[in-house]
């Protein structure tokens, strides 16, 4: 077993030096880490002074480590040519370590719509698997209320729109770019998300021809059909051609394509 070397912390937590490659990314984490101005601003940081705050790691197998948080001090470090990096390990479940993972990066100062919704529906899985194990048992489940009320009040959203966030996970991973991007909002993004994958991909396909993306209203109209088991390319070709008959008298640009775009 390779040897670390020790320090403590003012809270008396031991600290240790782990070799980069020792240190493997959360499974299935939702937060992306982006060589980005922020990346680079940390890396002159580091640079400077140092990693200040250690990672905070959980031992998994084969004497390597699971970071919970942490994962761009990690980048940054080895951008700058770090071979060991300080860690903080702690032994924990999977479930608690994803409760500690979304807590610890959900405060950042940019988020995206799909890194949050992602972070808010594994937190979720998370505390109701916790909460089956306790079942009958005193613990950290607040009596009568449900995962998405616990996730809402920690995070300043309400269960409805906790719920909404964890929807949009069911977007094919092409719309959840443009809800990203801002080519498509929020709330139509929601309705969308209820459509099976196929119709998703045809909207994807009548959306980058018409060059427009459905309102709220006709978002809905599409999943009112979609459900009824009535969607079809036309529909979704003529909701799309509204739009852009409207963008186009509003410009007074060319006409738009015509519905029958299939």
């Amino acid at each position: 077993m390779q040897k670390v070397k020790e320090k403590s912390n003012w809270k008396g937590e031991t600290i240790v030096e782990i070799e980069i490659e020792r240190l493997k990314a959360f499974r299935n984490h939702p937060f992306q880490v982006r060589d980005d101005d922020d990346l680079e601003k940390l890396k002159e940081s580091i640079k400077m002074y140092g990693i200040l705050t250690p990672l905070l790691v959980r031992p998994i197998k084969d004497g390597t480590y699971e970071i919970i948080s942490g994962h761009r001090r990690k980048r940054a470090a080895a951008l700058l040519g770090y071979r060991k990096i300080p860690v903080l390990i702690q032994p924990m479940s999977y479930e608690d370590a994803v409760v500690k993972m979304v807590d610890t990066n959900l405060h950042r100062e940019h988020i995206s719509f799909s890194e949050k919704a992602f972070a808010y529906r594994m937190k979720n899985e998370a505390l109701k698997q916790k909460v089956g194990r306790k079942k009958g048992q005193s613990g950290q489940q607040k009596k009568g209320k449900k995962t998405i009320e616990i996730i809402g009040e920690e995070f300043g959203d309400s269960p409805k729109q906790v719920q909404r966030y964890i929807a949009v996970t069911r977007l094919i991973p092409e719309l959840l770019q443009k809800l990203d991007q801002g080519e498509i909002s929020f709330n139509p993004a929601v309705e969308i998300s209820a459509l099976t994958k196929e119709e998703q991909r045809e909207l994807l396909e009548a959306m980058n021809y018409a060059q427009s993306t459905p309102s709220v209203s006709q978002a809905q109209r599409i999943k009112k059909l979609s459900k009824a088991g009535e969607l079809t390319k036309k529909h979704i070709a003529e909701d799309l051609a509204s739009i852009q008959k409207t963008l186009s008298s509003l410009s007074t640009e060319t006409p738009s394509p015509s519905s029958d775009l299939f």
